[in-house]
């Protein structure tokens, strides 16, 4: 339990708050109703926070800022979700950020956050060109009024503020009619409780994820939006488009901007501050809000959304070009040898630094290069399910078809790549090749960093562990005894072919005395043998 906030527990919360938002992404974007039925708020957020944790990240490793300071790592943190902030909820969670970080400038402790919340609040307030109760903004209130009031700790402060939110959130289909009418909570609201309760847990030490961020209450889902979007069409009555951009302009260029942006349209959100904005409205005229902020200042990053084409192209599917390839596979690993693998086998292939997993944008970006109608994705790394989820969502607007295959290992990768057709059906290709990376069992071998507690017992700096479905089995001294046994476990439920992946830093006899154990105890089984390259493993098995 902390006592203070520091730079270490900043980025533990972006890191919780990112995993609750990504695990409670799809609920929230089936919540959103308000101000546009258009399903992506769960998604804004989660893409406004992966901005927030990708810039704390960075400003935690570089040499040249106090990375050990709680003001730099909290400025970086919120100018990260202001930069990569996108729709109307995520301006306005970028600017609570903002406020929130102000506040906890000369100190982390209980009466800081106490101050912090409540100018959090204000700030968020402030960004709204309209403020409506029943909405994120009202959440926040809440949470910022009970934080105030507390008079404990930082956990009970934390707590506080969190179990306010909450109940905050399961009122405001009381507030707002268009939430009642669809029997909903605010979607915003849910995010931003997700985010608090991260903030909780990681004071609580409730990590990597406890129960305040990931505690819910059930709400009924949406049925699909089924507009007629032919035309200009437009969702019944709301404007056409959605108008999102950066903007570089003196804070005296800000009152006439926002003055004729709200003539324009409505949802306006203005965050940010010493010279760079954050702009949001939704309008009718995409090009006169452009114009108004040409005459406010330099804008950039424009995003212009066309309510109705989206929400066609969400309800139809994808409406490839007719000279696009018409199926590709891109595989999500680390090491060369891996990497060549999977290009032999027909993959693209995206690097991941083992230290820095690919985000959101990265992912959409590799399979934008695919160039290709039908895309399927194979992670092999269960932590990039969340970022991926919210890469596909982007790509489906843009006309892809894709799929993201779970895959929990590069093995499993393998495995699945093994048995991909391109002349099949898309569906029945992701089906063959989601069989076979289920049917692919997969273990590893590492080195543990420090003492921990696993579930086979205590490890200490040094030892070697072998790793079952990612959890740790055994706990030994030497890499090739440890992996016999690994492997006789991973055998004993049975398998016809062992695959063995060598990471750069493996022992040169490791492979020829597994293969060789292997021989002796179970002749009957076909064993591989493939130089990875991995950095962050000894040894990858797969046994199908």
């Amino acid at each position: 339990m902390l006592d203070t906030l520091d730079a270490t527990a900043v980025r533990t919360w972006c890191r919780l708050a990112l995993t609750a938002l990504g695990q409670a992404r799809e609920e929230i974007d089936a919540l959103n109703v308000y101000p546009v039925p258009d399903g992506d708020t769960g998604t804004n957020l989660y893409l406004t926070v992966e901005a927030a944790t990708e810039a704390a990240e960075e400003a935690a490793g570089d040499p040249a800022a106090d990375g050990d300071g709680l003001g730099p790592i909290t400025a970086a943190m919120a100018r990260g979700a202001l930069i990569g902030a996108r729709g109307n909820s995520g301006v306005i969670l970028a600017q609570w950020l903002r406020g929130l970080a102000e506040g906890l400038a000369d100190g982390g402790d209980a009466p800081a956050l106490r101050r912090a919340l409540p100018r959090a609040a204000e700030a968020a307030y402030l960004a709204v060109a309209d403020p409506v109760e029943g909405t994120l903004l009202t959440v926040a209130a809440e949470a910022a009024r009970a934080a105030a009031a507390e008079d404990g700790s930082l956990a009970d402060t934390a707590r506080t503020a969190c179990s306010a939110a909450r109940a905050a959130l399961q009122h405001t289909p009381e507030q707002l009619d268009v939430l009642a009418e669809a029997g909903v909570v605010d979607a915003g609201g849910r995010g931003l409780v997700a985010v608090l309760g991260a903030l909780a847990d990681t004071v609580l030490g409730h990590t990597p994820m406890g129960p305040m961020a990931l505690r819910h209450e059930t709400v009924r889902p949406l049925p699909a939006h089924h507009d007629d979007c032919e035309g200009h069409a437009r969702l019944p009555g709301h404007p056409a488009f959605e108008v999102i951009y950066l903007l570089e302009a003196e804070e005296d260029a800000m009152p006439a901007l926002r003055t004729r942006l709200a003539a324009l349209g409505d949802s306006l959100v203005v965050g940010g501050g010493d010279g760079l904005w954050n702009v949001h409205v939704h309008v009718d005229d995409a090009g006169a809000a452009v114009e108004a902020g040409v005459e406010a200042g330099r804008p950039y990053r424009i995003r212009i959304t066309h309510f109705a084409e989206a929400a066609a192209r969400a309800g139809a599917g994808s409406r490839p070009e007719p000279s696009a390839p018409a199926r590709a596979v891109l595989s999500v690993v680390s090491g060369h040898g891996l990497a060549e693998l999977c290009e032999q086998a027909g993959s693209a292939v995206l690097h991941a630094d083992p230290d820095r997993p690919p985000v959101s944008a990265e992912l959409a970006d590799a399979v934008r290069r695919c160039a290709a109608r039908e895309v399927i994705v194979l992670l092999n790394d269960p932590e990039l399910r969340a970022a991926a989820g919210a890469a596909a969502d982007q790509l489906r607007e843009e006309g892809v078809r894709i799929a993201v295959l779970p895959t929990r290992s590069p093995v499993q990768g393998l495995a699945a790549l093994a048995v991909h057709d391109a002349g099949r059906r898309f569906d029945e290709d992701v089906v063959a090749m989601t069989s076979a990376a289920g049917a692919t069992r997969h273990a590893e071998l590492a080195v543990a960093e420090g003492e921990s507690w696993t579930m086979a017992g205590v490890c200490q700096a040094g030892d070697v562990l072998g790793l079952i479905d990612g959890d740790v089995a055994v706990i030994g001294t030497d890499a090739a005894e440890t992996a016999a046994t690994l492997l006789d476990r991973m055998l004993a439920a049975g398998g016809e072919l062992v695959t063995l992946v060598l990471g750069a830093d493996a022992p040169g006899h490791l492979a020829e005395d597994l293969v060789a154990h292997a021989r002796r105890q179970r002749p009957e089984v076909d064993t591989v043998v493939y130089h990875g390259g991995q950095e962050s493993e000894l040894l990858l098995i797969g046994v199908e």
